[in-house]
């Protein structure tokens, strides 16, 4: 049964680390969450390693320069492990290509010294997809006819960002785990290594290991997420207790209009998309 909590410090004697994720519980993409950054600085400093587990299709020194510029503090997390990290050996085994890559200019740091090249539709070997071009304006159902060629022609498509859909400010965007599910249900083959696949959790928990001087204990790591089909999913696969943040990309089903925890709303929102949680709580906190 999922408990309740009101602050991270509950549960500071059950566990001896952290796997957080990033988008809708330390920031929105557009500023930062001073007390959930707090809260995982009193962890590191009281009780243990937090590593922060991102879906973003770029490396971790180019998004630990996002988080900075949020003002997310260094002090909130010993290492960041990205999707861009777990991906880029998919993209390596793949290469020269070419690639289609679909995704906007920012994401360009993914393919850096991979040995890539780089074509349109008719003439690339597979596709390389980190999310819409112009994720402001552009919807999955803008790619469906270049899918539905993509897919007869029987190219792979890797996709460096499962998320479907990322809180920014006050509304949701697509991400590229959204433009993957178009593709396969047209008949495209896709391979993703982002949450909630295994590739990201072996990064994230081998720097667990370093910082402990030990192999974790998978029954004492807790992951941290507001994604049901990414975080909990994930933390499930990998045998992990996972916290539920309600204030994330579902909080219009699981938050009171006051924006509290509605545990009876999250509980029922979890069972009806076949998710589970240990803990819930509407905010990350101490």
């Amino acid at each position: 049964m999922m408990q309740s909590i009101q602050g991270l410090g509950e549960l500071a004697a059950d566990y001896d680390a952290l796997l957080c994720d990033v988008w809708g519980v330390v920031h929105d993409g557009r500023e930062s969450f001073p007390v959930a950054g707090a809260a995982l600085a009193q962890w590191r400093g009281r009780v243990g390693p937090v590593i922060l587990i991102s879906n973003s299709p770029r490396p971790s020194p180019q998004v630990r320069g996002q988080l900075d510029a949020l003002g997310v503090p260094r002090a909130a997390y010993d290492a960041l492990v990205t999707s861009g990290d777990a991906t880029r050996a998919l993209l390596a085994a793949r290469a020269p290509g070419p690639a289609w890559a679909i995704g906007p200019e920012r994401d360009a740091p993914l393919y850096e010294g991979l040995g890539l090249g780089f074509a349109g539709l008719e003439e690339a070997a597979f596709i390389a997809c980190t999310g819409p071009v112009d994720d402001e304006r552009e919807t999955p159902q803008d790619y469906r006819e270049r899918f539905v060629r993509a897919a007869r022609r029987g190219l792979v498509m890797i996709c460096a960002n499962p998320d479907r859909v990322v809180q920014r400010g006050d509304r949701l965007v697509y991400c590229g785990g959204a433009l993957a599910d178009l593709y396969a249900s047209l008949g495209g083959a896709v391979e993703m290594a982002g949450k909630p696949h295994a590739p990201i959790y072996d990064v994230c928990l081998a720097a667990v290991a370093e910082r402990l001087g030990r192999p974790p204990e998978r029954a004492r790591v807790l992951a941290i997420g507001d994604g049901v089909a990414t975080d909990l999913a994930g933390a499930a696969a990998q045998g992990l207790d996972a916290l539920f943040i309600g204030a994330g990309i579902h909080a219009q089903e699981t938050l009171t209009p006051a924006g509290d925890l509605d545990p009876a709303a999250a509980a029922a929102f979890l069972a009806g998309e076949g998710a589970q949680a240990r803990y819930a709580m509407a905010k990350l906190a101490w």
